[in-house]
């Protein structure tokens, strides 16, 4: 009986210190990963060696740090979550340093007429559709330079274009699918300026896989010389980040660095500014009084009222009777367009800004250091990837968050999640529906977006008031 006791006692402990092997493995595999990916991108390996870093975890821990001010996380040194998460991105495989940057001695191109080959193509997409792709981000930087790129189909060009596979000849190996999607080498001879794309991915011309002409307009800033960008939302940015490509213009931090080199385009046609100031044009106004106008985000600043779509933001201010309009990059140079979300404390002079899993602050035209940052560090689950309209309370101090059809409330004193979060929106905020676009806190009231229409809510009841259209701010006639 005694020796059935201690069998069962066994078997309990073994059960018990089971998981701790895989944990620990994970742990290891994790830190291995770590440290080859600032070997790749951080110059770990040619800067201590393997043998001397075994021995001296500092220089590990300082290329950390580097890692982590590049990418606006928490500055630790140490191996978190987010840390490894921004790690596991797929991205572009030449190394990292910060704002729009050169390769060592600035490399350019002599000449502005340059010439590109494809070599072969990816079966993942119609050769024409590749084609496209290219020529197109090839056009991105001809808009905003002298530079000429033309296509030629045999011998020798400035800049060669093709698909591989893991090891091809360049001492710099894909690595299957996901991780590195491609890379590109500076101005010069031979290997100069050419790119490659791993073949392993999912090459697509949309947003199903990975999209080719994004990827493709940003190795080719490298065949012209520019390095990595720490600019979220700029097109140097070194992980991927599908942005909208319909449309699409440089980020201006993509233009300072392009033309740091080469100049802006020589047309004789006037050439769009790169950093324009207030555009308070008859379109604008017009576009203002939209019947159909919708917003992404609205928030206060220092008493004025701002009212973001896409690239643009209108700016109302009580000192003023015309509406301003204008651009996100002529106030915000280093932030991206398109937030999701916004909201301002007053008291301590904060505007956070939100866009996918991200959020910065902004106190005026400063943006906060450190930033952006993940959106999880405010308590958010992993299944949130992105806020749809934020609104501070100035009477409860407390910031409420929507996604989807439920809100979760932050207590801005504690900086914590309040429990009993989330909660469905059409229960607590009768009549406003399912999904909130935008919020604001206004003269005691809430106001909450929904496409062109917008609900007036007591702040204290959570009951619909009114409802008018949302551009109603504007005074349209």
């Amino acid at each position: 009986m005694e020796s059935l006791s201690f069998l069962i006692l066994l078997c309990v402990a073994f059960s018990y210190a089971l998981p701790v092997v895989p944990e620990t493995e994970r742990k290891k595999e994790d830190k291995q990963f770590a440290e080859k990916y600032l070997e790749n991108y951080y110059k770990l390996a040619t800067e201590t060696g393997p043998m001397f870093r075994m021995k001296n975890r500092k220089l590990v821990t300082e290329k950390m740090k580097k890692m982590q001010e590049f990418f606006g996380l928490k500055v630790t040194g140490e191996l978190d979550a987010n840390t490894l998460e921004v790690m596991k991105q797929p991205r572009c495989g030449m190394p990292d340093v910060g704002q729009f940057s050169l390769f060592p001695r600035s490399p350019k191109w002599t000449k502005t007429d340059l010439k590109y080959r494809i070599l072969n193509y990816t079966p993942d997409m119609a050769p024409a559709d590749v084609d496209e792709a290219i020529e197109k981000a090839w056009n991105v930087w001809s808009s905003v330079t002298p530079l000429k790129f033309t296509r030629v189909y045999e011998g020798n060009a400035d800049i060669m274009i093709s698909f591989q596979s893991g090891f091809h000849g360049d001492f710099h190996s894909f690595d299957g699918v996901g991780g590195i999607l491609a890379h590109a080498y500076p101005p010069g001879e031979r290997i100069g300026g050419d790119a490659h794309f791993d073949e392993d991915e999912n090459w697509t011309k949309d947003s199903k896989g990975y999209n080719l002409f994004q990827v493709a307009a940003h190795e080719f800033g490298h065949s012209l010389g520019l390095y990595h960008s720490n600019v979220l939302g700029s097109l140097m940015y070194p992980s991927y980040q599908m942005m909208d490509i319909k449309n699409y213009k440089l980020h201006p931090d993509d233009v300072n660095g392009i033309q740091y080199l080469y100049g802006p385009p020589t047309s004789t046609e006037p050439a769009a500014p790169t950093s324009p100031t207030e555009t308070t044009t008859e379109t604008s106004v017009t576009g203002s009084c939209d019947p159909d106008l919708t917003f992404d985000a609205v928030t206060t600043l220092r008493g004025e009222m701002l009212f973001f779509k896409d690239r643009h933001f209108w700016r109302k201010s009580p000192h003023f009777p015309d509406v301003e309009h204008n651009l996100i990059s002529s106030f915000w140079p280093t932030l991206p367009s398109g937030f999701h979300a916004a909201y301002e404390i007053d008291k301590k002079d904060q505007m956070f800004l939100f866009k996918d899993n991200q959020y910065w602050i902004v106190s005026g035209d400063y943006v906060h250091p450190g930033f952006p940052r993940n959106i999880h560090h405010l308590g958010f689950p992993r299944s949130v990837k992105k806020i749809d309209a934020a609104v501070y309370d100035q009477y409860t101090k407390k910031t409420y968050f929507f996604v989807g059809d439920k809100y979760w409330s932050y207590n801005e004193v504690t900086e914590s999640m309040e429990k009993g979060y989330p909660r469905r929106i059409s229960v607590d905020f009768l009549g406003i529906g399912h999904k909130i676009d935008a919020a604001v806190q206004k003269n005691g009231h809430f106001y909450f977006f929904q496409g062109s229409k917008q609900y007036e809510v007591d702040a204290k009841s959570k009951k619909v008031i009114q409802k008018m259209k949302s551009n109603s701010w504007f005074d349209c006639k």
